[in-house]
């Protein structure tokens, strides 16, 4: 894949930061020192508040070494589909002794992450649909028997009562990803991703009742 977005920083914080998130995600980046020339095919330059002036390009992010990378970048990509909300969020959740989870908006697959226990997987799934503006917001889990009652009850506690949630059939998405990779965790994100994209038996929450 081309690469689109530009990370142009003399700031090892920032930059260890950005790439780590981009590398994470799967996502083709350019690094450049800010005063470089910028590549045409460049769509949009992360940096930093201080090197900001010498970045020659319209869309250029301002990024703090504070904050969360992931915002950041999820600006990035939605300026690259030329969009500043999604329609509708879906959240993937593959539970088990690792929990993968993968965020899409509008059936791209936006970002990924790997959680070691429910609660962390909450936190996850509340920061998504917390940080993505979205009219139509759904979590999918699979329907791992050992694992998947507490995350519901987890979910259905935390999440507001706009937020769809269904049991989504885990067959079949080991299939997919036994040959992908030897590294659990991305096994277990790449069977969110799978499961975000099907069609689940709807959960009927308490809120609602």
């Amino acid at each position: 894949m081309k690469a689109k977005i530009a990370v142009a920083t003399v700031s090892g914080k920032a930059y260890y930061k950005l790439v780590n998130e981009l590398k994470n995600r799967g996502i083709a980046f350019l690094s450049l020192k800010p005063w470089e020339p910028m590549p045409l095919d460049i769509d949009v330059v992360i940096t930093t508040e201080k090197e900001r002036d010498l970045v020659k390009h319209p869309k250029t992010l301002i990024y703090e070494n504070s904050a969360d990378p992931a915002i950041i970048i999820d600006e990035a990509v939605r300026l690259i589909q030329g969009r500043k909300s999604y329609e509708k969020v879906v959240v993937g959740i593959d539970p088990g002794e690792t929990f993968g989870v993968a965020v899409l908006g509008d059936g791209n697959v936006i970002e990924t992450s790997s959680c070691s226990s429910s609660e962390e997987t909450m936190q996850i799934v509340l920061q998504a649909f917390g940080k993505l503006p979205t009219s139509i917001n759904v979590v999918k889990v699979g329907d791992a028997p050992v694992y998947t009652k507490e995350l519901l009850r987890l979910l259905d506690d935390s999440l507001p009562e706009n937020i769809t949630i269904e049991i989504v059939s885990e067959a079949g998405t080991s299939h997919f990803t036994k040959n992908a990779t030897h590294r659990r965790g991305i096994r277990d994100m790449m069977s969110a991703a799978i499961i975000a994209g099907r069609r689940g038996q709807l959960y009927l929450r308490k809120k609602k009742q």
